[in-house]
C-alpha cells in the first residue's frame, strides 16, 4: 500500500485533468473497433478538472510498428466533451490514446481578455505572460525558441507601450507557437492504447451471390461439376457480384442421408445435403469426386479471380456419420448413454445425417489444431474468403483463437458468420474477429421495423465493430411476403438490401427468378430445395431480375456513397408505405437518395424532406436529382419534394443530387 501511495504522489499528483468515456472504446477496450482503408477515426471523451482554468486535449495515433505518434487537437463540444480525429491508411492495426493537460498559457490569455475589458491590466499581469513565454523558450531550445525568448523580452519590458505587448498576447503568431513548442506540464494520458483493425476494401463493400456447383450443369438432372460452374461466373460476372459464396464442396455421407425436401428415406439417386460432410472418399479437406478434383478446383478459383471474383467456401465444422473422423477420433464426439454418437438436434429438428464436434472433449486441444489446419489448408488453395456456418453453436473461445491464429499469417482473409441468434451473441463474434456477419434484415420488413433496426447498426457504438451483410433469401431463408408478393416484392427487397447496406448478398438463380414456393405452409424452406437435391434453373427467362440486378451493382460501384454504412440517414416522408434513406460520402461529395415503396400492390405516393442545408445547399435552392436506375433527370426546389412509385413498373428511385 505505501508504494502504490508513493508512486501516486510521485507521478500523478499533480496531473489534474481526468480522462473519462472515451468513445468509441469496445468493452473498455479489449476488442478493436473496424475501420475501412483510408477512413475517418471520430474520438470522442470527456477531460475533466476542478477550477476554472484552461484545459487542451490531443489524439494521439499510430501504425503498429510505427516509433513516433502523430497528433490532432481535440476541440471542445461543450459540457466538458472533447472530440478529435484522424484518418487510418491501408490494412493493418493502428492504435488511439488520449492526453490531457491544464494550459497556463491559454488561462493566462483567457484572463488578461477579461482585465482589459474591465480596464483592470496590471504590469504583473503581463509579467505574469512573460515569464511563461520564457519558459517557453527555455524548453523550445535556442535554436527553435528564438522568437519566443524575444516575445518574452518584450512582454517584461518596461519601456515598450501596454498596447504593444497587448497585441502581442492576443496574436496569432504567439498562440501557435506556444501550442507548438511550449512545454505541456502534468499531462495526463489515457491508460489505455486503443486498438484500430483496417480491413482491406472488400471487407468493407462487397457483393455476395450464392449458387450450388452441383446445379450449373446444362444438362437437366445432370450433377454440375467445377468446368460447369467455370462457364457460370460469366453469368455471375455480368451482374456485378465480387464474391461467389458456394455450400460445402465436400464429399457427401450416406448414413442417414436426407432424401428431396428434406425426407428422411433417401431414394437411391439423391444426392444428399452437403452440410452433411464426409465420407469414405474423405472429409473436410476432400472435393465431392462429382464435382472434380483438387486441381479443377485451383483453375475454378483462378477464372474467377480473372474476373474480379473471389470464391467464399463454407466453413461447416460438423460430420456425417461415414466421416473419417467418427472413425479417426471418436474422442471428438459427444457419446449417448446407449454408446451411439449424438447426432445434431433442435428440439423438435432431428438432424441424424450431421454429428457436431464436442468442444468439451478431454481431447479438445488436438481438435482444435485439426480445425485450424482444415482452414490453412484451403487458404494455401487459394481461397480467400470463408462463410462459417452456425459459429454461434461453437465456443468464444475457440474461434477467438483461430480467427487471430489466421489473422497473424493471413490479414487479408475475410470470415462471414452465419449466426441467426441472439443480438448479444451475434455482436460478440464480430467483436472476436468475424469480419461480417449476417443480419436480421431477413425479417425487417416496415418501415418502422427497418428504420429502428438501421439505427441500432448505424447510431449506436455497434457501428464500430459489427459489419452487417444484408442477405433477402438464402437456402433456408424463404420468408413469407416472398411467398406472397411475388416479383414486387423480390424488386423492392433487393434494392433495400443492396443500397441499405455497404455488404449484402442473395442466393441465386432463386432470386432473380423469383422462387418463392414454400414446402408446406408457414413454413420458409423451399420446395424442392436445392439443399436436397440438383435443379435445373432456366437462366435466360424473360422475366428474370438479372438487368435490374445488374444496374443497382454497377450504380453502387459507381457511388462512393455506397461503400459505407456510416452516413445512413433517413428522411420523413409522410406515406409510411414509402421509405426515404440517403447516404453520403464527404471525401468526394457523392449524395444519394433512395427511395422505396414498401407496398407491394399499390402506387404510393409523398411529399419527402431533404436536410439540403447540411449538404450545402440552401433550403429553397433549385436543384437537379438524377434517378440512376431510369437515367431521368428531375428538377427539385427546397427542402419538399413529391415522389410517387408504381410497384408494377419499378418500386424505388436511386437518386444522386446534383449541384
Amino acid at each position: 500500500m505505501k508504494k502504490k501511495e508513493a508512486h501516486f504522489s510521485a507521478v500523478l499528483g499533480r496531473n489534474r485533468v481526468v480522462i473519462e468515456r472515451v468513445k468509441p472504446e469496445i468493452d473498455d477496450g479489449l476488442y478493436p473497433i473496424k475501420r475501412a482503408p483510408e477512413e475517418k477515426v471520430v474520438v470522442e471523451v470527456d477531460l475533466l478538472h476542478e477550477g476554472h482554468d484552461e484545459i487542451r486535449g490531443r489524439l494521439l495515433y499510430k501504425k503498429a510498428g510505427a516509433k513516433q505518434w502523430s497528433f490532432a487537437p481535440l476541440k471542445p463540444l461543450g459540457n466538458d466533451r472533447w472530440q478529435g480525429e484522424f484518418f487510418v491508411g491501408g490494412p493493418g492495426q493502428y492504435f488511439y490514446t488520449i492526453q490531457g493537460w491544464v494550459d497556463a498559457f491559454l488561462t493566462w490569455r483567457r484572463d488578461l481578455q477579461k482585465r482589459v475589458a474591465a480596464n483592470q491590466v496590471a504590469k504583473i499581469d503581463l509579467r505574469i505572460g512573460a515569464d511563461l513565454v520564457g519558459q517557453a523558450a527555455q524548453h523550445a531550445g535556442a535554436k527553435k525558441g528564438g522568437d519566443l525568448k524575444r516575445w518574452a523580452v518584450l512582454l517584461a519590458d518596461h519601456d515598450v507601450e501596454p498596447e504593444e505587448k497587448l497585441e502581442l498576447a492576443f496574436s496569432k503568431k504567439l498562440a501557435e507557437a506556444m501550442d507548438k513548442l511550449g512545454e505541456k506540464q502534468f499531462v495526463t494520458s489515457y491508460e489505455k492504447q486503443l486498438e484500430v483493425r483496417v480491413e482491406r476494401e472488400r471487407a468493407n463493400f462487397s457483393a455476395w451471390y450464392e449458387f450450388f456447383p452441383r446445379s450449373c450443369s446444362q444438362a437437366p438432372g445432370k450433377h454440375g461439376t467445377f468446368k460447369d460452374c467455370e462457364a457460370h461466373l460469366a453469368y455471375v460476372a455480368e451482374m456485378g457480384f465480387d464474391i461467389v459464396y458456394l455450400p460445402p464442396i465436400h464429399p457427401i455421407g450416406n448414413k442417414f442421408r436426407k432424401g428431396k425436401n428434406n425426407s428422411l428415406q433417401a431414394e437411391p439417386d439423391d444426392v444428399g445435403c452437403p452440410w452433411a460432410i464426409g465420407s469414405n472418399e474423405g472429409g473436410h479437406d476432400a472435393i465431392h469426386p462429382q464435382l472434380g478434383t483438387l486441381m479443377d478446383f485451383k483453375r475454378f478459383l483462378r477464372s474467377a479471380k480473372q474476373r474480379g471474383i473471389e470464391v467464399a467456401l463454407d466453413l461447416a465444422f460438423q460430420c456425417s456419420p461415414d466421416h473419417p473422423y467418427v472413425k479417426e477420433h471418436p474422442e471428438w464426439f459427444k457419446k449417448r448413454p446407449d454408446g451411439t454418437i449424438q447426432y445434431a438436434e433442435n428440439p423438435p429438428k432431428k438432424y441424424q445425417d450431421i454429428y457436431p464436434f464436442n468442444f468439451e472433449t478431454e481431447a479438445w486441444e488436438s481438435l482444435w489444431q485439426e480445425l485450424r489446419r482444415v482452414v490453412f489448408y484451403w487458404i494455401k488453395q487459394g481461397v480467400t474468403v470463408f462463410r462459417v456456418d452456425n459459429p454461434h453453436t461453437k465456443p468464444f473461445r475457440f474461434w477467438e483463437w483461430l480467427l487471430a491464429e489466421v489473422r497473424k499469417a493471413h490479414p487479408e482473409i475475410i470470415f462471414l458468420s452465419e449466426a441467426f441468434t441472439r443480438p448479444k451473441i451475434m455482436y460478440r463474434l464480430a467483436k472476436i474477429g468475424f469480419t461480417q456477419s449476417y443480419t436480421y434484415f431477413s425479417w425487417r420488413n416496415t418501415r418502422e421495423e427497418l428504420t429502428t433496426y438501421l439505427e441500432e447498426l448505424t447510431r449506436t457504438e455497434v457501428v464500430n465493430y459489427f459489419r452487417p451483410n444484408f442477405w433477402p433469401n438464402t437456402p433456408d431463408i424463404l420468408t413469407e411476403p416472398f411467398q406472397r408478393h411475388g416479383r414486387p416484392m423480390f424488386v423492392s427487397r433487393f434494392i433495400l438490401a443492396a443500397t441499405l447496406s455497404a455488404n449484402y448478398g442473395i442466393y441465386g438463380p432463386a432470386y432473380e427468378l423469383g422462387e418463392n414456393l414454400p414446402r408446406e405452409p408457414h413454413s420458409e424452406e423451399y420446395l424442392d430445395s436445392e439443399k436436397y437435391q440438383i435443379r435445373h434453373w432456366n437462366l435466360k427467362r424473360s422475366d428474370s431480375l438479372k438487368p435490374l440486378i445488374s444496374r443497382v451493382n454497377w450504380i453502387r460501384k459507381e457511388n462512393s456513397a455506397f461503400h459505407s454504412n456510416r452516413s445512413l440517414q433517413f428522411h420523413f416522408i409522410d406515406n409510411p408505405q414509402l421509405i426515404a434513406y440517403s447516404k453520403r460520402a464527404e471525401k468526394t461529395n457523392n449524395t444519394m437518395v433512395t427511395i422505396v415503396n414498401l407496398d407491394p400492390h399499390h402506387t404510393q405516393g409523398g411529399w419527402v424532406e431533404l436536410p439540403l442545408e447540411s449538404w450545402g445547399i440552401s433550403h429553397d435552392a433549385h436543384f437537379q436529382v438524377k434517378d440512376w436506375l431510369t437515367d431521368k433527370i428531375y428538377y427539385w426546389r427546397g427542402i419538399r419534394n413529391f415522389v410517387q412509385l408504381n410497384p408494377e413498373t419499378l418500386s424505388a428511385h436511386i437518386f444522386q443530387i446534383l449541384r
